[in-house]
């Protein structure tokens, strides 16, 4: 597998543009403090999510941000760089989703896409079916987080 870029803009990538083997990386995004609070305290509220002091005692020894969170922040990387504005449908879902090493606030977050199956829809020929690792890591370079992804994208030709 090699690390390459796009030959396309993101407003002009279509199915065919995503090569099997091929590896992407975008970023940063960073990872805040308050908004760590806030999603914690409206979607996952525990100790270790939501108050810094009482963190510190947990196996965590700080504040961490939810893996929900660290699966947003990715979702944003991932939608303004990696998937077409053209010819993204949807989704048909995810698999291995892991949450590898806790996100703590301070963190500056990327992504490494690779591209490890892309096949032309056998009932509708329009489309390919484009399976995608996703690996998020912090600034050390560290997998902080990682899944499987399928997206469904309209064909070019």
């Amino acid at each position: 597998m090699i690390n390459t870029t796009f030959s396309t803009s993101i407003d002009d990538r279509y199915f065919e543009d995503y090569v099997p083997g091929s590896i992407h990386e975008f970023g940063s995004i960073s990872v805040d403090q308050d908004e760590v609070i806030s999603f914690a305290q409206r979607f996952d509220p525990q100790d270790f999510h939501t108050d810094p002091e009482a963190a510190k005692q947990t196996i965590f020894g700080g504040l961490i941000a939810s893996g929900w969170h660290t699966s947003g922040l990715m979702m944003r990387l991932y939608a303004d760089h990696y998937l077409s504005k053209v010819a993204s449908l949807s989704s048909p879902g995810v698999d291995e989703l892991r949450w590898k090493l806790p996100v703590r606030p301070g963190d500056a977050l990327s992504i490494r896409v690779t591209v490890t199956e892309a096949r032309r829809s056998s009932s509708k020929p329009d489309r390919g079916i484009v399976r995608s690792l996703i690996e998020v890591l912090n600034q050390k370079q560290e997998v902080v987080m990682s899944m499987s992804a399928l997206n469904l994208l309209l064909c070019r030709e």
